[in-house]
């Protein structure tokens, strides 16, 4: 490697480094401001902060130690598109302003020409391309930063406020880079049910997070997505001749992606997919 390419290695690391400290002191400020707050006021933590901070943040998902659930999961035939208007009204109580993470796991079977045809179809980066509002971003995190009880001065939220938007700004230019070169995510909802353009551009508001609920089932990017190599060899035992399989966890904000289980099952006629949530034993 050479040393152009490890002084930009090195500045992208401390970067993250930055950024991931920012936000998790962030977080744990106390929110004693959302208390005092109108009714009909802008929650304090916005769709596009959120998402944001989901971008530059993953939360780390705890390891799995559950039973799987014998029944097959239900399949639903996606609505018809709803009027924007709508969108609101009928999906947007149903988001949670901080997302249960739920595991899952999918298998797909099939034919192996099939199945390699839909694991090559299904690979992607993994995130939304969302087109970001850094500047409304900055002034989010400068109230969030001033909100009572203020531990800052104005002139250093101001600054740390500009410091956290450019930590992320770099960290979310670098995942949507990312976007249509990497096969990184083996399941990648965005790749197989593409969010429109034009909801892109919008960025995560609430009028496109409404349209994930509606046609995916749940309202972020899958986490943690991986092939579990163990439980396709032990599937493949049962399957017929020249049929393979393929198994994936993940996590799921809030939800299972039945929606868009349902519409890529459809597109996909002739191959099988089961999906279970996973849930902790206590």
């Amino acid at each position: 490697m050479s040393r152009a390419a490890k002084s930009r290695q090195a500045a992208a690391l401390a970067v993250t480094e930055a950024a991931d400290a920012l936000l998790a002191w962030l977080r744990s400020q106390p929110r004693k401001a959302e208390t005092c707050r109108p009714a009909g006021d802008e929650p304090l933590t916005p769709p596009e902060l959120q998402a944001a901070v989901d971008q530059a943040s993953a939360e780390p998902a705890p390891a799995p130690d559950a039973l799987v659930s014998s029944e097959s999961a239900e399949t639903v035939v996606p609505d018809g598109p709803a009027p924007v208007s709508d969108w609101l009204h009928r999906y947007a109580p149903q988001r949670l302003a901080h997302p249960d993470w739920l595991f899952h796991r999918l298998r797909v079977s099939g034919s192996r020409a099939d199945l390699a045809a839909f694991r090559a179809a299904a690979a992607g980066a993994g995130t939304i391309p969302w087109q970001l509002d850094l500047a409304r971003m900055e002034e989010d995190f400068f109230h969030l930063l001033i909100a009572p009880p203020r531990r800052l001065s104005l002139r250093g939220a101001r600054i740390l406020a500009n410091q956290l938007q450019a930590a992320v700004a770099e960290r979310h230019a670098l995942a949507v880079a990312r976007v249509g070169q990497s096969q990184a995510c083996p399941f990648d909802l965005h790749v197989l049910v593409p969010v429109p353009a034009a909801m892109l551009q919008r960025g995560p508001d609430d009028a496109t997070l409404a349209w994930l609920w509606q046609h995916w089932g749940t309202t972020q990017a899958l986490r943690h997505v991986s092939i579990d190599a163990a439980a396709e060899a032990a599937a493949r035992r049962a399957l017929a001749r020249g049929e393979e399989t393929f198994v994936v966890t993940f996590w799921s904000a809030d939800w299972t992606p039945w929606r868009a289980l349902a519409r890529i099952a459809m597109e996909w006629p002739r191959l099988r997919f089961e999906i279970r949530p996973i849930y902790e034993v206590l």
